[in-house]
């Protein structure tokens, strides 16, 4: 099992809702990020999704592109984005970390390095979201291999004839996409959500969690009212763009946490 599969299971003995919290490495700089980082579990997150910057990131809206844009103006690079999850694993050894991003930086990297570099670093999962299933032996499968959970979204659009293939490789969680769009578009309407995470579930027992659209406290609540949990990304990116200290993120994202574990 890994620290995924762990959090989950006690998650659902204890009959609590996940909160997942997603910041992008090196925003607005590498030290202010790992403070950010290293005091997320403390503020009520129970996994850590740690953005990749990269130069293309077309799934991403203006908050979060523009976040990676600072963090690589600013220097970071994948190899510090790994040392940051392995200075993070030095005090916290429980919390789950997913890297999420796009292919290019890993392949650039090479494959089989980049798996051992983050499983020497304490990464957890993958979320890739340019890679679909039919690319599973480029990244899924050997990440798999390798002991790490590869993660998959499924979207409004994915449909009953493609979410088998979705799920096929799937493992960890699924991330179920709220909204049809990038990041940090429309608001999640739980009324909307909870249909499809139904139908998520029908199809496998890995939990589902959603995200995209959450911003509020009461939002993640009635999100995580009908799945097993809610992701919240650009509400928190968008604070450190506009320049709140670390104690404020953290006070934002500790109650977002609540609403969710409220559910």
């Amino acid at each position: 099992m890994t620290r995924i599969d762990r959090k989950f299971a006690a998650l659902k003995a204890e009959r609590r809702k996940a909160f997942v919290a997603y910041i992008m490495a090196g925003d607005p700089d590498l030290e202010t990020s790992l403070a950010l980082m290293k005091g997320l579990p403390a503020a009520g997150v129970d996994v850590i999704e740690l953005g990749m910057p990269f130069t293309d990131p077309m799934a991403d809206g203006p908050t979060i592109q523009l976040a990676g844009q600072r963090a690589l103006d600013g220097g970071q690079t994948l190899q510090k984005t790994l040392d940051m999850a392995a200075a993070f694993r030095k005090d916290d050894d429980t919390t789950p970390i997913v890297m999420m991003g796009y292919y290019n930086p890993i392949h650039s990297r090479g494959v089989d390095r980049f798996l051992a570099d983050a499983k020497a670093a304490g990464v957890d999962g993958l979320i890739v979201v340019d890679l679909p299933p039919e690319e599973d032996d480029e990244l899924c499968i050997p990440a798999q291999r390798a002991g790490l959970n590869f993660i998959r979204l499924a979207t409004p659009t994915t449909d009953d004839r493609r979410l088998p293939k979705v799920l096929q490789n799937t493992s960890g969680f699924v991330y179920y996409v709220s909204i049809t769009g990038i990041t940090g578009a429309a608001a999640a309407e739980a009324a909307d959500v909870g249909p499809e995470v139904a139908r998520i579930k029908a199809a496998t027992d890995l939990p589902v969690i959603v995200g995209f659209g959450i911003r509020s406290p009461e939002t993640a609540r009635a999100i995580a009212s009908v799945a097993d949990g809610a992701v919240v990304g650009s509400a928190i990116v968008k604070m450190v763009e506009q320049g709140h200290k670390v104690p404020e993120i953290l006070a934002f994202v500790k109650g977002l946490a609540d609403g969710a574990h409220s559910a």
